[in-house]
């Protein structure tokens, strides 16, 4: 495809992503102001109010500054009248990621990543600037900069992140092929070290979420009543509930991450001086917000085994690089799965780069939410970082750097048949039933005792039977020979006593 229509099409999934995101704001803005209010608010303010929550969204910090009039109706202190409030409804972040991504493999699929990655970034760097500088107004306002830069690199890390792992994925040619060729020429564990890294953070990364997801519908579903208390509390009608409910499902995907950081055990605050995590819970009077309702007020210290579900995701990812390893050595060489020093630097870099993701959860997900003591709200990034760090290595290091049992492959067929001991079938099939047959006595029509020939049975050879083709047809080497095979077919004597096969009768002895 030519590389110009790659980055215009690039360039329109960027214009899709900020139109679309603004439009998600403004739509129930929109439903609020021609049906929620009287007439009494100006059309014109829905394009700033739109545009500030979409920044917000995108990590964008917002100072409020109330009005007067507004102070002293509801009777707040004029210390805060100014706050700011800065933590991101993820939701619109999450939206925006999943296009760039979309955009970045696309474009990779192409031929052309880098093109179409930067190409989408620009234009959306156009967008973001477009609406900082248009929806300035007195009571939310931000500063230019962020406000450009933050949006962009929420687009630009996932479509540059979707270019090049599909470009390394696929055949193209570039910068990123050239890179891959080198590594390629590395011993073969440390070839697919990258990719083992990136495949073993991607496990551990989303089973923290999921888990943090699992740990909020709980909580909100066992503190339903007070979720519900708290609307009731509000004092809103069918359009304000809508609007509040959508606000607050827009918040959701940051309180999966307050969930992740309660499973791994440094939990989270509610404000200055609060703390919500599975050793214990001390959150003082918490906002009006329902959703909140589901913070509970009191933990058990059951809740401490919580911890062992990022132990348990890094034994599964280090189970997993494992078996990759295994994969890519080469049978009876010690190092088969890498060697020992390879798997201590993949244990240590997936516990450190699944820690660097948790702070990066950590940084998104906390912010302010008001004056005073709710300018702290969220989760720590160094203690999340440390804790999800401590509990990968542990995890990842029992099946990384764990010993493993590998079956001993013999030198010589004599010793694997010496190993399986006499009870054991040898290689050939063959070869066991002309051992293990019974010897046939044939009378040789003489009625004289004779001494008895000697029994002559094959002697079992492990390396001529370990050597042999179970489909030949040949007989076997060491039964090969005009002596062996009269041994085995010459017809033999009786012995002494036994009957004889076509009488009856002891040899000798007379008929009546």
């Amino acid at each position: 495809m030519h590389r110009l229509l790659i980055a215009l099409l690039a360039a329109l999934d960027a214009i899709i992503a900020a139109a679309g995101g603004i439009a998600v704001v403004f739509a129930p803005l929109t439903l609020l102001w021609v049906f929620g209010l009287d007439g009494g608010a100006d059309w014109g303010a829905l394009w700033p109010a739109s545009g500030a929550i979409w920044q917000a969204g995108h990590l964008v910090a917002q100072t409020v500054t109330l009005p007067e009039v507004y102070l002293a109706t509801a009777g707040i202190d004029p210390a805060a009248a100014t706050f700011t409030l800065s933590l991101a409804p993820l939701a619109l972040a999450v939206f925006t990621a999943g296009f760039a991504a979309r955009s970045g493999r696309r474009a990779a699929e192409a031929g052309a990543p880098l093109i179409g990655a930067t190409a989408g970034t620009l234009v959306f760097a156009a967008a973001a600037t477009v609406v900082a500088l248009t929806v300035g107004n007195p009571i939310v306002s931000a500063e230019f900069w962020p406000a450009v830069l933050l949006p962009t690199l929420v687009f630009a890390v996932p479509a540059l992140l979707g270019a090049v792992v599909t470009a390394w994925r696929v055949d193209v040619d570039g910068p990123i092929s050239r890179l891959r060729e080198r590594v390629a020429r590395l011993p073969r564990a440390w070839a697919v070290f990258p990719a083992l890294l990136l495949r073993g953070t991607a496990v551990t990364t989303t089973g923290l979420v999921g888990a943090g997801a699992i740990v909020t519908a709980v909580a909100v579903f066992t503190g339903g009543a007070d979720v519900v208390a708290l609307f009731e509390a509000a004092n809103v009608d069918i359009t304000g509930g809508l609007v509040l409910s959508l606000a607050q499902l827009a918040y959701f995907p940051t309180l999966v991450l307050w969930g992740a950081s309660f499973v791994a055990g440094p939990g989270f605050a509610l404000g200055a001086g609060t703390a919500v995590s599975p050793a214990g819970t001390e959150v003082g009077v918490v906002p009006g917000i329902p959703v909140l309702g589901a913070v509970p007020d009191s933990t058990t210290t059951w809740l401490l085994l919580l911890a062992l579900v990022p132990i348990a995701l890094g034994a599964f990812a280090g189970w997993m690089l494992r078996s990759r390893l295994a994969d890519q050595g080469r049978p009876r060489h010690d190092d088969a799965d890498g060697g020992i020093g390879m798997r201590l630097v993949l244990t240590v870099s997936l516990a450190v780069l699944t820690g660097g993701v948790a702070a990066v959860f950590a940084v998104v997900s906390s912010g302010s939410i008001g004056p005073g003591r709710l300018a702290m709200v969220g989760p720590e990034p160094g203690p999340l970082a440390l804790a999800v760090g401590i509990e990968t290595l542990v995890g990842a290091a029992i099946l990384l750097l764990s010993p493993r049992r590998t079956r001993a492959t013999p030198s010589t067929p004599g010793e694997a048949t010496q190993r399986k001991g006499s009870a054991d079938l040898p290689a050939h099939p063959g070869l066991w039933r002309s051992i293990s047959a019974p010897p046939m006595y044939v009378h040789s029509g003489s009625d004289e005792a004779s001494d008895p020939a000697p029994v002559v049975t094959a002697a079992a050879d492990p390396e001529a039977a370990e050597s042999v083709d179970d489909n030949a047809t040949e007989p076997l080497e060491g039964l090969r020979g005009s002596d062996e095979e009269d041994a085995l077919t010459e017809p033999i004597e009786p012995l002494d006593g036994f009957p004889d096969r076509d009488t009856g009768r002891a040899p000798g002895s007379s008929v009546d």
